[in-house]
């Protein structure tokens, strides 16, 4: 038994690590995209934060529809059932369009969205540029996803992986060239990012269907040559089945921080600059998990797919214990180190005190993000995906917003001194977490309980 963990263990290893370098480089645009417009100006700072708050929001609730693909393909290659494979990421890619249709309306058209931030109007003008570029590389960020969720889905990531690198060297001379201008193009401050982005999209989407094309490993799923094929709604409706509740879950994760910063920003510059620091962090922690968990997933439905119930049951356990014991090692790493942490972020003495007691949180709720995360992952190979959500609003909503105001603006004069502030906030999200944990947790002992019976 210890042996076969410690093989699946290496089998998630193998195939997170390309997952968790891609995340990074993603990751790593915005970083670039915000240093850069940084030493244009304060406004243009400014409209970038605006506009890539509305755009992200768009794309993580689009993107997560999309990634009902994953474990549809990954139990179709399991079972080897290499033509329907063909016909899901073609009706996966008319999906797409469509989900791009809808983006492209709320990009085009920001100014409802706009008017919430209450901005100048040269800050609003240029964050509604910036949307409206960033409605041209929708389509091709979406197409992407679906090469990206075929490759993550028939555990071949690498490709991805490399494409993404590519894109990331080529972000820094395109961004230099439209933010501050050259070779006869002006200077467009903060929009030149969503040029850049627009570019490198279609560029991704290119070299991706190229490789679709003309890689020897995708001939077995006849991706071409078999004529056109229009969208058919069962398979449109199976997908959105599985999708949307998966889009919404992404939804209430990335608005619960949202909100979260709205909440905390009441407290003054200082405080929530601290949680910006802790929040930036641990979201570069959090691709850990977020890899691991994508690769258990692929792994478990392509035992699935294949019938292997008890394999696809000691796939998922060793995904969670790798994913818990990775996590809460680097949870005790950061606590080790959140001053020399802290202090890479910024010299700001007030702004450091602000964050280091905030950074508890980040060491105390890996052990909650990581299990959450990886179980999630492993549902959705299983097809499911209403409950989880179902959990997430509840607890993140609820447990994690409600709790957190309470605790840190304290409304009713209840909460303890330690906890008021950006901490209670904090409190009140890892709290969340290990109810979303262990709530998802018990379902997923339910479900792999249900199939065994039913095999």
């Amino acid at each position: 038994m210890q042996q076969q963990s410690t093989r699946h263990a290496f089998r998630i290893a193998a195939l997170a690590w390309p997952i968790l370098v891609g995340q990074l480089a993603v990751i790593a645009n915005g970083v670039i995209d915000t240093a850069m417009t940084s030493r244009f100006s304060a406004t243009d700072l400014a409209a970038l934060a605006v506009g890539a708050s509305i755009y992200v929001s768009v794309f993580v609730g689009l993107n997560g529809v999309l990634q009902a693909l994953s474990p549809v393909i990954g139990q179709l290659f399991g079972a080897r059932r290499y033509t329907d494979i063909a016909m899901e990421v073609k009706q996966g890619t008319w999906l797409a369009l469509f989900l791009s249709v809808a983006g492209c309306v709320f990009l085009l058209f920001p100014q409802p969205l706009l008017s919430l931030a209450q901005a100048s109007p040269e800050l609003t003008e240029k964050a509604t540029l910036y949307l409206r570029i960033l409605a041209l590389a929708l389509p091709a960020t979406l197409g992407f996803r679906v090469y990206a969720s075929l490759n993550t889905a028939i555990a071949r990531p690498k490709m991805v992986m490399a494409i993404q690198i590519v894109s990331l060297v080529l972000k820094l001379p395109l961004n230099a060239l439209f933010i501050f201008g050259g070779l006869g193009i002006p200077a467009f401050g903060g929009p030149g990012c969503a040029m850049a982005t627009a570019i490198i999209a279609w560029l991704d989407l290119l070299i991706g269907l190229l490789i679709l094309r003309y890689g020897p490993s995708y001939r077995p799923f006849q991706l071409f040559g078999t004529g056109f094929v229009a969208p058919a709604w069962k398979a449109q409706r199976e997908l959105l089945k599985l999708g949307i509740p998966m889009g919404l879950s992404y939804l209430i994760e990335v608005t619960a921080f949202t909100f979260m910063a709205l909440f905390i920003a009441r407290l003054g510059d200082t405080v929530v600059a601290g949680h910006q620091i802790t929040a930036n962090f641990g979201t570069v922690l959090y691709m850990l998990p977020l890899s691991i968990a994508s690769a258990t997933g692929t792994l478990v439905a392509q035992a699935i797919g294949a019938r292997q119930m008890e394999n696809a049951r000691r796939i998922g356990r060793a995904g969670i214990l790798l994913a818990a014991i990775s996590s809460v090692t680097i949870g005790c790493i950061v606590w080790l180190t959140r001053g020399l942490i802290v202090r890479a972020y910024t010299p700001d003495e007030s702004i450091i005190g602000a964050a280091l007691p905030l950074f508890v949180f980040i060491a105390f709720y890996q052990l909650f993000d990581s299990v959450q995360v990886t179980a999630a992952f492993i549902l959705r190979a299983y097809k499911i995906a209403v409950v989880p959500t179902l959990i997430y609003a509840f607890a993140l909503w609820g447990i994690g917003l409600g709790g957190g105001y309470v605790l840190g603006l304290d409304p009713f004069g209840v909460a303890p001194a330690a906890l008021r502030g950006a901490a209670g906030f904090w409190f009140g999200n890892s709290a969340s977490l290990g109810i979303v944990a262990a709530g998802l947790l018990w379902y997923l002992r339910r479900v792999q309980q249900r199939t065994s019976r039913q095999n």
